[in-house]
């Protein structure tokens, strides 16, 4: 149990970290802001995944923005499709790659309403700009916060995903999941 609470709270920092990094370097279409959850729930099963993006949304509400929290339901959708995908089928890169595009269409869906709830589509992010143009051509609300969304994610989600993935499988048996083999 302690290693398994352990492996969440690094989970936890290396969301809040990379996503900092990566909204720090400005870097385009990458959050990195699920990449613990990916890691821990495709190594430690969903619940755990669970319990890391929760705590990850509850800590980046109280570091950053409070108005973020609602966006915990993305992080979870993270880890039940993730977790989910390493249980029945492994984590190895097709996995990943399948189960990161999954991710980069599912978490749109989720994510877009509370965009458009908390902050009318636009969230200070990379997207707003393409949010902005397909406002002018008419488009939905919804629509025009979901399909930057989208753009995004299948970036980021993928990206996040794979070095999910190749992390995975350099980690110790007890973390990764695998059974250690007897000599």
């Amino acid at each position: 149990m302690r290693m398994q609470l352990t492996f969440a709270a690094t989970g936890v920092m290396m969301n809040v970290v990379a996503s900092y990094l990566a909204e720090m370097l400005k870097i385009p279409l990458l959050f990195l802001d699920t990449l613990g959850t990916m890691l821990v729930a495709a190594g430690g099963g969903i619940g755990l995944g669970v319990l890391t993006g929760i705590a990850t949304s509850t800590l980046q509400a109280i570091l950053f923005n409070p108005r973020d929290f609602p966006f915990v339901i993305v992080n979870v959708a993270v880890a039940v499709i993730i977790g989910g995908a390493a249980r029945w089928l492994g984590f190895g890169y097709p996995v990943a790659l399948a189960s990161g595009l999954v991710t980069a269409i599912i978490c749109p869906l989720v994510g877009t309403p509370v965009a458009v709830w908390l902050y009318g589509g636009l969230t200070g992010g990379g997207t707003d700009f393409l949010y902005l143009w397909l406002r002018t051509s008419e488009m939905s609300v919804f629509e025009a916060a979901f399909w930057p969304r989208v753009a995004a994610n299948l970036v980021d989600k993928l990206v996040s995903a794979m070095v999910a993935a190749y992390l995975l499988k350099r980690l110790p048996p007890p973390l990764s999941g695998r059974r250690e083999e007897r000599r």
